[in-house]
């Protein structure tokens, strides 16, 4: 739920209508497809090494045992910068979306209340974070079911007395390059699906749960997606001018509202901006926790500043969570300032983070079977094997890539061509290679060699807590200490069971 939450929101609500109307129904689900068959493989990647080594903050530890140290020192930063500008774009969407119903109390007064939710939340300790994650995600997820019921009701002429069919859809068809930029904006989408990644080392047994939510998450939000376009395509046109409007954070403009109004329910805005209200606090709830455990495990890894590794009685990396929330509303109000250049410019720069993240699982996947392999290790004592090994990494790698270049389409095509929207399109991928350089430079880090690849440490804890977790459940008084019995270390890869020498002397 958390990372199917995170990843149903603004883009699917707002977005997918720009999405209807650039490329025609047709080519968004082109688009749509094909994005989500790379996050499929990205969310297999990912899957196999956090059931293996569940971390909190795990990918650019990932990087960093895998790959080379730099590597993981650049990821880490840029994943942590991600995430807490993301909890200043969900704060200046909130004050939009409150100036809906109250427009004459100040935007700011409302990001500084949303601002101490979300703080609140992630203070409190992981499970206040899970637990309202949880209602978030469900209230987004019956939104996008009930609207694809609707909708089909609507199409079909039971509700509105005006049958669509699939006449408005084969207007629309593929509007051709409309397509390319359409893949951006799917991929921005799609983002928030690592999440499972990140959570896997709070959650309470990772090696049963992490798999369970890697198998059901991509069809769910494929199906969500692909779904909710395919109905918005029936029946709106591609060329209907509420779509092509630029104020996206006009709730009217929604596809979600013009299909519910359609369906002859009056409020549909309302209910729309509840929906998107609470989409805003799930972005900015996840972002908090994202950011600061990826700025923790980096404190562990010596790769930021020690009192980051202070945790409260509950376990949260306090000054972690602090240092976050403080620059997530310093970004904020670059919003109010100048006429908003440096916070477009912290927008793009967050936008390709989020790629760059996604090219870091998949080089780090690749990088950590050769290893496994080379080491000699077998690919059947893995707790979840990635399916289409190495065409998963490789594919997924290479569309990120060419989103990563591709992402400045519109700007390169603009007449005549303005430098300043070039250098905003790509800023954030010299801010990355800085970050990697610098650490190089420094601490004169080198790739690390497959035989010398560390895939041991912090592992036997999680094996022991998971065996733990299984065996209370058999209630087996008569054993005494459940991790000693016979059958519990058949359940432990052959290549790690001389941890039981260790634990029985």
């Amino acid at each position: 739920m958390i990372s199917l939450g995170g990843t149903i929101g603004t883009g699917l609500f707002l977005a997918s209508g720009a999405s209807v109307a650039n490329a025609g129904p047709g080519g968004a689900l082109i688009a749509y497809g094909l994005i989500g068959i790379m996050v499929f493989f990205m969310m297999e990647c990912l899957g196999e090494m956090a059931t293996y080594l569940p971390i909190s903050g795990s990918f650019n530890n990932y990087a960093g045992r895998f790959i080379d140290p730099a590597v993981g020192f650049a990821l880490g930063w840029n994943y942590w910068y991600n995430w807490a500008v993301t909890v200043a774009v969900e704060l200046t969407a909130g004050s939009m979306v409150m100036g809906f119903w109250l427009p004459n109390i100040p935007g700011y007064v409302w990001s500084i209340v949303f601002l101490l939710l979300i703080l609140g939340l992630n203070l409190f300790s992981v499970k206040g974070y899970g637990e309202a994650e949880y209602w978030f995600a469900l209230i987004k997820v019956l939104t996008v079911i009930i609207f694809i019921i609707l909708g089909i009701l609507v199409d079909t002429a039971v509700l509105g007395g005006v049958y669509y069919g699939v006449e408005t859809f084969n207007r629309g068809g593929v509007q051709g390059l409309g397509v390319l930029s359409t893949f951006l904006t799917a991929g921005f989408s799609f983002q928030g699906t690592e999440l499972i990644g990140v959570a896997a080392g709070e959650s309470e047994n990772p090696r049963k749960n992490v798999p369970k939510a890697i198998k059901q998450v991509f069809w769910r939000i494929v199906l969500f997606y692909i779904l909710a376009l395919l109905i918005i395509g029936l029946i709106i046109s591609y060329d209907d001018p509420l779509l092509l409007r630029k104020n996206v954070s006009d709730i009217s403009v929604s596809p979600f509202t013009l299909v519910f109004q359609k369906a002859g329910i009056p409020p549909a805005a309302h209910f729309m901006n509840a929906v998107i209200l609470t989409t805003v606090l799930s972005a900015g709830n996840s972002g908090l926790y994202a950011s600061s455990r990826t700025l923790y495990d980096m404190a562990l890894e010596g790769k930021a500043p020690k009192f980051f590794r202070k945790l409260t009685k509950n376990g949260i990396p306090i000054y972690c969570v602090l240092l976050t929330a403080f620059i997530g509303m310093l970004a904020f109000l670059t919003s109010l300032f100048g006429g908003g250049v440096l916070y477009n410019w912290l927008l793009n720069i967050s936008g390709v983070a989020g790629f760059v993240a996604w090219l870091g699982i998949a080089a780090s996947h690749w990088r950590f079977r050769r290893a496994y392999v080379a080491q000699g290790r077998n690919v059947d004592d893995l707790p979840f094997k990635a399916r289409l090994y190495p065409v998963g990494p490789i594919f997924a790698f290479g569309v990120c890539l060419f989103v990563l270049v591709g992402q400045g389409y519109d700007s390169w095509m603009d007449d005549p061509v303005k430098p300043a929207d070039i250098i905003a399109c790509y800023i954030g991928i010299p801010i990355v290679l800085a970050f990697y350089i610098g650490y190089k430079l420094i601490k004169k880090s080198k790739v690390v060699p497959l035989m010398e690849v560390d895939l041991d440490t912090g592992r036997e804890e999680v094996l022991l807590h998971t065996i733990e977790m299984e065996d209370r459940k058999t209630k087996d008084p008569l054993e005494g200490v459940s991790i000693f019995k016979p059958s519990t270390w058949k359940r432990i890869p052959s290549n790690l069971r001389s941890w039981r020498d260790v634990i029985n002397n």
